[in-house]
């Protein structure tokens, strides 16, 4: 048999097969019947057995030949209906992004829907989760990390954020109520919330305000910058957060920055991807809306 066999004959058997006539398959494809004897004669040759038995002007089937149109109309079906699910609906590009837990909540979620309203053809596979995943094995087309740099392996490209300004932040209800807070001495009177992933923490700031007296070692203490900003908003107290993550409740006036938008910048998230896919069009994409949305 030879390696590569004619599409445009198996195309013709399978009609002959199914009509069980070289006539009625030459009027569904439009040829000549000549012209489907030559091609099923051609595919004979090229699998080396013959397919059909001709009885008079009749052509029937062998045995081999019922096995092998079996196959070929399965085939086909499969075809037709992948061709017509194709566009039923689906993209033409799945873009795989992993991100930490805070940034996917606070950040990403709320802005998808502008990402996919830009990009139709592209649909957006979001995993949240902790650990870093690996590039080069896993199906995944961007990676979204928090922390120090670590040294990554060859090809991958490594693109910071720009970096965060980190202020106390709390709910308006703290700022208005007893003990109002209008200057870092008033924050004594609070309960100071802990980020403890976050980079730069509530030592930090006191290093930056020494007359300020406060204890740092009370307070509720989370390992998602998400759960200490859903603390801060439900009114339990002061947390030291990125102003990136907090967009969103800022605007809506769930919290409020009570000592102002300056604090100290921290080079935080960055984002990961495969250099030899960097140029992809749903990866390209992603990058340049991302950056343009953080720069805005």
């Amino acid at each position: 048999m030879q390696n590569r066999i004619s599409l445009k004959s198996v195309q013709t058997f399978e009609a002959a097969a199914r009509l069980s006539s070289f006539a009625l398959a030459a009027e569904e494809l439009f040829v000549t019947p000549s012209a489907v004897s030559h091609q099923v004669k051609l595919l004979e040759e090229q699998v080396g057995i013959k397919l059909f038995h001709r009885v008079h002007r009749a052509v029937v089937l062998t045995d081999a030949g019922r096995r092998y149109a079996e196959e070929i109309s399965a085939a086909f079906a499969r075809i037709e209906t992948a061709t017509r699910n194709i566009g039923r609906g689906e993209k033409s590009d799945i873009l795989t992004v992993h991100s930490t837990p805070s940034f996917a909540t606070q950040w990403l979620m709320p802005r998808l829907a502008r990402f996919s309203a830009q990009n139709p053809d592209v649909d957006v596979r979001l995993h949240a989760s902790v650990g870093a995943v690996d590039l080069t094995t896993e199906a995944v087309d961007i990676d979204i990390r928090y922390g120090s740099r670590r040294l990554q392996p060859p090809g991958i490209l490594v693109l910071d954020f720009p970096p965060e300004t980190i202020v106390p932040l709390c709910s308006p209800a703290l700022v208005n109520g007893p003990h109002p807070i209008r200057t870092p001495d008033d924050l004594c009177h609070h309960t100071l919330i802990h980020s403890e992933v976050c980079l730069v923490g509530w030592r930090d700031w006191l290093r930056a305000h020494r007359k300020v007296k406060l204890d740092i070692s009370r307070g509720p203490r989370f390992d998602r910058s998400f759960m200490a900003i859903s603390a801060a908003v439900d009114g339990l107290g002061v947390c030291f957060e990125s102003l990136l993550l907090v967009q969103r409740e800022l605007e809506s006036g769930h919290l409020v920055a009570p000592l102002g938008l300056e604090g100290p910048k921290v080079q935080g998230y960055t984002l990961n991807l495969l250099k030899a896919r960097a140029d992809l069009p749903k990866i390209r994409g992603f990058q340049d809306w991302l950056f343009g949305q953080l720069s805005s």
